[in-house]
């Protein structure tokens, strides 16, 4: 979802792009849009150095933001090999193919985590805590942000790290999440799911604002107070997750379709959010977009993806 927006911004700003693609999915904005179609490819996964050595060296890559993971905190408490190999190992191969080839000046932006920082007895979360993730997601997390800090501190690779709420936007086709979740339900006439019990407190971050975040990180990874600092990025205003649910349905005028409550979910932080005085004192960084402008967008994508996909079904059909 992000590396979609992401990519399409690079583009409008002129850049040349490669993109490291494990699986293609021709449902995503990047294919869907025909972005696909103005930017290097290199088919592989992080775990395979090859072919990240491939990337960098063929495309002679300059900056690297690392968006790679798998980002499912459920998939990640399911099945931990695959986070881990993923998150950590990944991680550590990207950094030593920048290091390998590092007379290139390879400035590498790493895409962290709020759950890097696991549970903390204050909030909100400030970059001078200590990284105390606990499960595995969280620990995933906790380590690559490490990984950079380590590879900065070591070798001198310009690295910046940033560390985001939960980034929600247009293109997230991960439906157990609780933005495209419910709005997914509210379109077909369901009730919307809550898998926790629905006073968990988080930060919810537009994937617009998020992009803006990275690209200032890449833009400044050389600067001496940047290369190796983390960042936290957040709108400071953290809501719960009945909170977003009321707010989707008030935008969507379906307030009658009440949640339906599981409180089912394992390994998961209670309460967690960040401040981000860091960011917008050394970077400039300010959101530009609140809740509801962020929802009213996001909404507008998927009433779109949904008529799309209806008469995709449709001309099948005939």
């Amino acid at each position: 979802m992000i590396g979609s927006f992401l990519v399409r911004e690079l583009l409008e700003r002129g850049s040349n792009v490669t993109v490291l693609i494990q699986d293609l999915d021709m449902r995503s904005d990047l294919c869907r849009t025909g972005d696909i179609e103005k930017v290097a490819v290199v088919n592989g996964s992080l775990e395979d150095f090859s072919a990240l050595e491939r990337a960098i060296n063929r495309y002679e890559v300059n900056t690297v933001i690392h968006l790679g993971a798998q980002t499912l905190v459920g998939v990640a408490h399911k099945f931990p090999l695959s986070t881990f190999e993923s998150n950590i190992r990944g991680t550590y191969n990207l950094l030593e193919a920048c290091r390998v080839h590092s007379d290139s000046n390879i400035g590498v932006v790493i895409a962290s985590s709020d759950k890097a920082y696991g549970e903390q007895p204050t909030l909100p979360y400030t970059e001078d805590m200590p990284l105390s993730g606990r499960h595995p997601y969280e620990v995933s997390k906790s380590c690559a942000d490490m990984l950079g800090q380590s590879y900065h501190h070591a070798y001198g690779l310009p690295v910046a790290i940033a560390r985001c709420g939960n980034v929600y936007g247009g293109n997230d086709l991960n439906f157990s999440r609780i933005i495209p979740g419910t709005i997914r339900s509210l379109l077909r006439g369901e009730a919307p799911v809550i898998r926790s019990d629905g006073t968990y407190v988080r930060d919810y971050v537009y994937v617009k604002d998020v992009v803006d975040a990275y690209l200032l990180l890449a833009e400044s990874v050389d600067r001496e107070d940047v290369a190796g600092e983390a960042f936290n990025f957040s709108t400071e205003k953290p809501s719960t997750v009945f909170e977003i649910v009321e707010t989707i349905t008030r935008l969507m005028h379906l307030e009658h379709l009440k949640p339906l409550v599981l409180n089912s979910t394992q390994g998961e932080i209670k309460s967690q959010y960040l401040d981000a005085g860091k960011a917008k004192k050394v970077l400039g960084w300010h959101p530009r977009y609140n809740l509801e402008q962020g929802l009213g967008e996001t909404i507008t994508w998927y009433e779109g993806y949904s008529r799309c996909t209806e008469q995709q079904e449709h001309d099948g059909e005939d």
